[in-house]
């Protein structure tokens, strides 16, 4: 045998372990999709992220960080903890809520994350998991920059470094301490003699001077610290001198010393709040749709990540957390009726499986669950809700009502909406159930009178006719159908860049509710709610005049008391200026809606009889020639910047 086949065999059982993993991974990642839905991308970059340390363990040297960013009930936690059980990792397995508060924390429990590990099934050295969840919560600065005093979990910094954690120096100082005093103290009862072997005064018990033994919490961070195996009650027992002695044995083998946690597999999980102000800052409580906010929540990259934390850790910690970010997108549509679909479709089993009676759920009902749980800012805790406050109780009530008319096990009985939305139907050899169900907040979102719907429909119909009409492009959507606050609202797109001319547009598209009220309506029946819009643009008109230098006047000029700022702080100047830049936009606004009267009656009334116009259909409705916007971007951006230097430097000598 040469030397080359020698090799071969020794390479086949490795080469062996490496497909059998591989394959194994494979598989993971196709449970994960059927169990998670709408990340399946997530899931295919977490996978990548872990190869390497499941596959070949050997050669990790240092932590592998994978964090995961995202809004509250989106499945971060549970896709942790579904791949460390389908890994077979379940039993070297730590969860950490950063909160410092949660998870059993208290007097009793370790104030370090390593002596959690320390506690588990993970052993120093080897491939064990950590799941640092709800770390937005363990932030090190306040919003004014100032460091925060955290007491707990100060090594987390280390693991996400190396891995590799110094000694419990200051509880072995602390030790020595006690140990000198012990040692001091016999020393002392030598010189005097044992008090016990003294005779007692009259009517008195001899005197004991206290002697050296370890209490449980003691005796847990001596184990902790060097790292020792024997039994908790053992080391209590322990006196002085075998104490000493096995402190002076750890310091002499500076082996020990460090602790070695550079194989773990870190998941950072949590909910990065900043990140997502400026998607929802256009409504309330976003109350928008899911595919529009999808879209635009799949726009967020790392810099909006380590903007985010940034403003809750120190530079530095921000760097220990590596760049290995994935950002949960919020989910589509079509993955939110397959949540309800399939959550549905489990109260249905579980009430077939106690009570053998199935039910098939009308489409029309789970429909209308989704008009009722959908909220994309709020993640998927009210779909879950909403379909057990919907179907838990109603289905367990028309089963025990079928069961009294005779109906035998294995019945499928029909469950309908009724006309009224406002009840569940069960249907059985002509006989019927009624349910009662509330299904408030599709209900507000109807707004039952003719008049305020009108009013919202030409309000918001005269933003989303003049932002296309400036922009060439369709409003990402308009809607008058909103729960979440009392009115509509019509959102565009987010720009990097504004140019002057885009600045006065986003100021006409402002006032063009407004202007869209006065042509309609006439100027007695303009309405309140042109409050916000006004708000808006007046702070922005000032901003174009004494910011931008887009006025006549081309320094910043501001008001401030800080002496050190050198503004211009004459300010009633360009007063006049604002205001005459206001009106001429919402004089441009009725004149646009004027001249594109067609598609904005059209607008009106397609908001009147569907509550809302995506972006997919918005040219269709107007007649416009406008196009959608890249979810990952506006490829051809709003001012054609690149052709005019282009022309520019065509046109130079």
């Amino acid at each position: 045998m040469d030397i080359h086949e020698t090799r071969f065999l020794q390479r086949e059982p490795l080469n062996r372990r490496l497909a059998e993993r591989q394959a194994h991974l494979a598989a993971i990642a196709t449970e994960l999709k059927t169990e998670l839905f709408g990340i399946d991308e997530t899931i295919d970059r977490v996978i990548e992220s872990v190869r390497a340390w499941y596959v070949l363990p050997e050669i990790i040297t240092r932590p592998v960080i994978v964090c995961l960013w995202g809004l509250t009930g989106t499945g971060k936690t549970q896709l942790t903890r579904a791949l460390t059980h389908k890994l077979g990792f379940y039993d070297r397995f730590v969860e950490v809520q950063m909160d410092g508060f949660s998870n059993g924390a208290g007097w009793y429990t370790p104030d370090s994350i390593s002596g959690m590990l320390g506690e588990s099934g993970i052993v120093e050295g080897e491939p064990g998991i950590l799941l640092l969840d709800e770390f937005q919560r363990y932030r090190t600065i306040d919003n004014k920059r100032n460091d925060i005093k955290v007491a707990r979990y100060q090594d987390v910094w280390g693991l996400l470094s190396d891995g590799r954690l110094a000694p419990a120096l200051s509880f072995l100082e602390k030790l020595d301490y006690r140990l000198a005093s012990a040692q001091f103290d016999a020393a002392r009862r030598e010189e005097d003699g044992d008090e016990e072997d003294k005779p007692a005064a009259a009517g008195t018990k001899p005197a004991k001077a206290p002697k050296f033994q370890l209490d449980a919490w003691d005796a847990r961070e001596l184990k902790r610290a060097l790292k020792l195996t024997e039994p908790l009650l053992e080391i209590m027992a322990w006196p002085a001198a075998e104490v000493q002695s096995r402190v002076d044995g750890f310091r002499r083998d500076s082996s020990r010393w460090e602790t070695d946690y550079s194989r773990l597999l870190i998941f950072v999980t949590g909910n990065l709040d900043e990140m997502y102000d400026h998607l929802a800052e256009a409504v309330e409580d976003c109350d928008t749709d899911a595919d529009v906010f999808h879209a635009m929540s799949r726009k967020l990259s790392v810099i909006d990540v380590k903007k985010a934390l940034g403003q809750r850790f120190r530079p530095e910690q921000v760097a220990r957390l590596g760049n290995n970010h994935f950002i949960y997108p919020s989910l589509s549509r079509a993955s939110y009726q397959r949540l309800i679909a399939r959550t549905a479709a489990q109260y249905v089993d579980e009430v077939q499986a106690s009570a053998g009676i199935r039910f098939d759920v009308a489409p029309r009902v789970l429909d209308e669950i989704y008009g009722n749980a959908v909220f994309p800012a709020q993640g998927t805790r009210p779909v879950f809700s909403t379909v057990h406050a919907v179907l838990g109780g109603s289905l367990v009530n028309a089963a025990l009502w079928a069961i009294e008319r005779g109906a035998p096990a294995g019945s499928t009985l029909p469950l309908s909406l009724g006309g009224d939305a406002k009840h569940l139907r069960v249907d059985w050899q002509g006989e019927h159930c009624v349910l009662p169900v509330n299904f408030e907040l599709h209900g507000l979102r109807q707004r039952a009178s003719i008049d305020y719907r009108t009013l919202l429909a030409v309000h918001e119909a005269g933003h989303g006719l003049v932002y296309a009409v400036l922009t060439g492009r369709a409003p990402q959507e308009v809607r008058i159908n909103v729960a979440s606050f009392n009115g509509g609202y019509m959102r565009g797109g987010n720009e990097k860049a504004w140019s002057r001319r885009m600045w006065r547009d986003d100021l006409c598209v402002s006032l063009a509710g407004r202007a869209a009220e006065h042509l309609v309506f006439g100027p007695d029946a303009c309405t309140t709610g042109a409050e916000g819009d006004f708000r808006r643009a007046t702070a922005n008109a000032m901003r174009y005049v004494r910011h931008f230098g887009f006025g006549t006047r081309l320094g910043r000029t501001d008001v401030t008391s800080d002496a050190d700022d050198n503004l211009n702080t004459d300010v009633q100047p360009s007063n006049a200026e604002a205001e005459a830049l206001l009106a001429a936009e919402l004089s441009r606004a009725g004149t646009l809606l004027q001249e594109h009267g067609a598609g904005f009656r059209q607008l009106v009334r397609q908001l009147l009889a569907d509550g809302a116009v995506p972006a997919s259909t918005f040219g269709q409705v107007t007649g416009l020639p406008v196009r959608m916007e890249d979810p990952q971007g506006d490829a051809s951006g709003p001012e054609p910047w690149h052709a005019r230097w282009e022309a520019f430097v065509g046109g130079s000598a």
